[in-house]
């Protein structure tokens, strides 16, 4: 089982976010789950990773050629994989991943959460989509999802695909549960 874990290559401006990236690495751990991310070193994403390697877990990073060297790739990943470009990322983050979350972060983790989105509403993937709200980050988010179903403009069953939750622990309940209930015969699955 892997998880894809989309998150900021900075830390920002709270203890509580680099806390909660350890949480996630000791919860992947505790669950025997891989790690799927942007392989990058830095932030919030280098301190999930780390605390995934460091317990001997597989952490495969995927990263294109030209951030290898500005978000410091975490060049002890188990796996490694340089692409070509920002959309191949994404779509083998998607692929090689069970499930997905995002986690506090700037346009890139809005950027690779929202195509997810999009392309789960799309019947492209099939893979549950969290996240995980730390200090309430994701609050206006949220609001803005409930915002566009009461405008009209997105279904609520399409709202539903973001599963939100303050607890590492039950964010990772409620993933894992909707990815065995998933079904296996949309593309990238096997």
């Amino acid at each position: 089982m892997n998880i894809c874990v989309y998150c900021g290559s900075r830390s920002g401006d709270r203890p509580t976010y680099e806390a909660a990236a350890i949480a996630v690495g000791k919860e992947i751990v505790n669950r025997g789950w891989g790690l799927v991310y942007g392989g990058g070193g830095i932030g919030l994403m280098g301190v999930v990773a780390r605390t995934v390697f460091d317990a001997g877990l597989p952490v495969i990073g995927i990263i294109p050629t030209f951030l290898a060297t500005r978000e410091i790739a975490f060049w002890e990943c188990t796996e490694l994989i340089e692409v070509p470009s920002m959309h191949v990322r994404k779509q083998l983050m998607i692929d090689r991943s069970d499930m997905l979350m995002a986690m506090p972060g700037g346009f890139g983790t809005m950027d690779e959460l929202f195509e997810a989105v999009t392309w789960r509403q799309l019947g492209l993937h099939d893979r549950p989509i969290g996240l995980l709200n730390v200090d309430g980050y994701f609050d206006p988010l949220l609001a803005m999802n409930s915002h566009m179903v009461d405008r009209g403009f997105v279904h609520q069953h399409h709202a539903d695909l973001l599963v939100a939750n303050e607890d590492v622990t039950s964010l990772f309940d409620s993933l894992s549960a909707a990815s065995s209930d998933a079904p296996s015969q949309l593309p990238g699955r096997s």
